[in-house]
């Protein structure tokens, strides 16, 4: 028997193996005969129609590297991706439900049927198509997986607006009751505009793609004193912490300068969660006739082939500090650099000598920004 009408003849054992195998899953445990289905057999006709089709050795390969031209119509893998998604299993146990469901239907034809030269071009197309409806799952999975990622961080950042009102509120009581002195409240109330304006940043990150297309409002700066207000803050934040500022007596430069504070924040947060603790963080502002640039130096270590993959999303170090919180999701450096590009620099890293420093790198005209990722 061929394979195609295996598929077509023996749906129902191939269903029932497929959903004992999702069962195991457990956000699948406890989910019904139909949804655990879903579109598999449409999934199983697609498979069955494309083993009665004739193709050219090129096609072949094509299909086996994902590479299969698309149509216009969503696919049942596609489906099954996005249904996937939403019921909250992991992509490695999505592609696992592949892999056994091409074992059951691999190992229930074979005690069927008697392996001859059709029986193994059968078997070649049909790991074709599996392989080709596993990448077409894994596309829509991963965008349906990214489009919530984008709803919970505009959730995030809207509903945090409301505490922060109420804090500035209590603040400015507190100054005009004359409750608390008048440094400390100036002090909080310049914390809740920094509060503010990343809110307004991770707004942009979500609808942009994390910094793609940022948006920036430039304008003279006197980068010097936006280095000094932020530390200041981070102070504030950081009690424990030796944070030192080294700058030029003028620094100016055309940019946004909520951003490279934001920049400059990651950067020494950074510094102070992964440095030595006693040793302290050292800031140095400095620049040339066109470029700005601010570094931040912390006593550590990185190896050279680990500095660069640190600016990836949501990566951290294989031994983080034992400072760095738990909730801590990797994404300063990336930040950063973003930012740094959005403004036509870069942000750098290097290490040696006991030392880890990031340096911004800020053209201090308006440039077009860096689109290399």
């Amino acid at each position: 028997m061929r394979l195609a009408r295996f598929l077509e003849t023996d749906r129902e054992a191939i269903l029932s193996a497929a959903s004992a195998y999702a069962r195991t899953i457990p956000a699948l445990a406890s989910t019904d005969e139909e949804t655990l289905r879903d579109h598999l057999p449409h999934l199983l006709e697609s498979i069955s129609a494309d083993l009665r089709t004739t193709q050219t050795r090129q096609q072949s390969i094509e299909k086996s590297h994902g590479d299969a031209p698309e149509g216009g119509a969503v696919t049942s893998a596609q489906v099954h991706g996005l249904l996937r998604a939403r019921r909250g299993i992991s992509i490695e146990q999505l592609v696992a439900e592949f892999r056994a469901l091409r074992s059951s239907i691999l190992r229930l034809w074979m005690d069927k049927a008697d392996v001859d030269g059709e029986s193994v071009e059968d078997i070649i197309r049909f790991n074709e198509a599996i392989d080709q409806a596993v990448a077409e799952s894994v596309q829509y999975y991963a965008q349906e997986r990214e489009r919530w990622r984008q709803i919970f961080l505009g959730v995030l950042g809207h509903d945090l607006r409301g505490p922060l009102s109420s804090i500035a509120l209590t603040i400015e009581v507190m100054r005009r009751a004359g409750t608390a002195p008048t440094h400390q409240t100036a002090l909080l109330s310049r914390a809740v505009k920094r509060l503010t304006s990343l809110l307004d940043s991770l707004l942009e990150y979500n609808r942009a793609g994390f910094g793609a297309g940022m948006q920036l409002q430039r304008r003279a700066t006197d980068l010097r004193a936006a280095c000094a207000e932020e530390l200041e803050l981070l102070r504030a934040a950081h009690p424990d912490a030796q944070i030192q500022l080294t700058a030029d007596d003028a620094v100016h430069a055309d940019v946004d300068a909520s951003r490279v504070r934001e920049a400059l924040s990651n950067l020494v947060s950074n510094a102070v969660k992964h440095g030595k603790a006693g040793q302290p963080v050292i800031v140095t502002l400095a620049g040339d006739a066109s470029v700005a640039r601010v570094s931040v130096k912390n006593a550590g270590d990185i190896p050279a082939g680990e500095m660069e993959s640190l600016f990836e999303p949501l990566r951290q170090r294989d031994s983080p500090s034992v400072r760095t919180e738990r909730t801590h999701l990797g994404l300063g450096l990336f930040i950063a650099r973003q930012i740094a590009r959005a403004h036509g620099g870069d942000v750098v890293g290097a290490s040696g000598n006991g030392t880890v420093a990031f340096t911004i790198h800020l053209p201090k005209a308006v440039t077009a920004p860096r689109q290399d990722g």
